[in-house]
């Protein structure tokens, strides 16, 4: 009797539900059609279309990242691409499209682009580093000193590769060195050096943007599946890759139980790490002897905050203070990190893409643009691969480890750090990385200043 009155006051609350959801349905529809249609009924502000897109791009972007033919999938950058085709969607007129028309994009400008391409992107980017910074940490240094010439020169040979290609593009065509200077930080997909290069041109800013938007979207394709594809056309056995891998690293095990941690998550270290290195980044140094008027170099976010979360992971420990952060804490971070610092620099490149070819009014050069593009991008990680392997006799995943880092690509380390089912792949990452910015900045400027 019992149960036969609970299922009695089960089905009343039900009818009651569905009453009152029914009564404010029709209340919603009576009042849509006497004033704005059904655009009535819901309130899209740009917080709400701006979230919408996140993670239906997020959602996508793994689904076709999931797609594995023969063993190679794009992973995380599958969200780069769905980031990059909804922006071109969001391009399109909607005027007429019930509810669609608050996702219409005009251009780069739009509240939602700027919010999805700057903070959206810069945390996603401040996550990923910072994540690999701590991983790292511990035996980077040590590494560091032990490599320090092979970094460099690895480093030096990529970016010198790929502004050889863009020199020859820039003598060989009427497109200009602002163009062809955006191609090359596209390419590499530096943003500092697109900065760069934006910096030194007194006219043309327009074709720099578009140059590093056409060769942007290949520049991360092209380095993740290079990543993947290398070991399988070596047919390399990756658990002796591993060992490889492991013996060349000074490994050490620390016993963190004799120190303070305020939680067990480690976002105190973390956030501390990260604020230190917003400062670092900030820190201009200038290049020329006009001083501050002239040229300055900075590490900006991702070198500040990469190189302060090393020396965060190096040292463990601030007296009693642990600065240890939880492994799954880190792997978390940076898978989020990284994903969503792909979807801002993709939807804002969808976006802008449409917008500069219009802008340039011909396909012609969006053809040069992106074949040039894309031999900047594989060009010098072939050589980078063949200096590597046979005269500095780096092992594959530290070659391929050191090439991400050349290639300033950050979405291919999370790839190789997939691909070769290990973190140790980041120290040689984070040691070539520094090196490559600096020298992709400085090459971003004589291309302009010189040619």
């Amino acid at each position: 009797m019992e149960n036969e009155n609970k299922k009695s006051r089960k089905w009343l609350w039900l009818t009651i539900a569905l009453v009152v959801v029914a009564a404010v349905a029709v209340w919603c529809a009576v009042s849509a059609n006497k004033a704005k249609g059904v655009e009535g009924v819901f309130k899209f502000s740009s917080t709400f279309v701006m979230f919408t897109l996140a993670f239906v791009i997020l959602a996508l972007g793994y689904l076709l990242g999931g797609i594995n033919i023969k063993g190679v999938s794009l992973g995380t950058a599958g969200v780069f691409l769905v980031a990059i085709l909804l922006g071109w969607l969001c391009t399109l007129d909607f005027a007429k499209v019930p509810l669609l028309s608050s996702f219409h994009m005009t251009s780069t400008g739009d509240a939602v682009v700027k919010n999805l391409k700057g903070p959206i992107q810069n945390l996603g980017l401040i996550l990923f580093v910072g994540a690999v910074g701590f991983i790292a940490g511990p035996n980077f240094f040590k590494n560091l000193v032990k490599n320090f010439k092979t970094y460099i020169l690895l480093g030096a040979i990529i970016i010198l590769a790929g502004t050889l290609v863009a020199v020859l593009c820039i003598l060989l065509t009427d497109y200009g060195s602002e163009y062809w200077a955006g191609i090359l930080s596209g390419a590499l997909t530096s943003t500092p050096g697109f900065s760069a290069a934006q910096d030194a041109a007194t006219e043309n800013l327009a074709l720099i943007t578009l140059g590093h938007a056409i060769a942007y979207p290949f520049g991360v394709v092209g380095v993740v599946l290079f990543v993947q594809l290398m070991p399988k056309f070596l047919k390399s056995d990756m658990e002796k890759e591993r060992a490889l891998l492991k013996i060349g690293a000074a490994e050490e095990k620390r016993d963190y139980s004799k120190y303070f941690q305020c939680e067990s998550f480690g976002l105190l270290p973390f956030s501390l790490a990260v604020v230190a290195g917003l400062l670092l980044g900030s820190i201009n140094i200038p290049l020329t002897g006009k001083g501050y008027n002239g040229a300055c170099f900075s590490l900006g976010t991702t070198g500040g905050v990469l190189i302060m979360c090393l020396v965060f992971g190096h040292f463990g420990h601030i007296g009693k203070l642990s600065l240890e952060v939880n492994e799954h804490t880190l792997k978390v971070l940076r898978e989020f990190g990284l994903a969503l610092f792909l979807l801002g620099a993709g939807f804002e490149g969808g976006v802008a893409l449409v917008q500069e070819i219009k802008n340039a009014g011909g396909a012609g050069i969006v053809v040069w643009g992106f074949l040039g593009g894309a031999v900047m991008t594989v060009f010098p990680m072939i050589v980078g691969y063949v200096f590597g392997r046979y005269l500095l006799k780096l092992p594959l995943l530290n070659n391929l480890g050191s090439i991400t880092g050349g290639m300033t690509s950050t979405p291919a380390l999370g790839t190789l750090i997939s691909t070769a089912k290990t973190d140790d792949v980041a120290s040689a990452y984070a040691s070539t990385y520094p090196i490559a910015l600096i020298l992709i900045v400085l090459a971003s400027q004589l291309l302009i200043t010189l040619m």
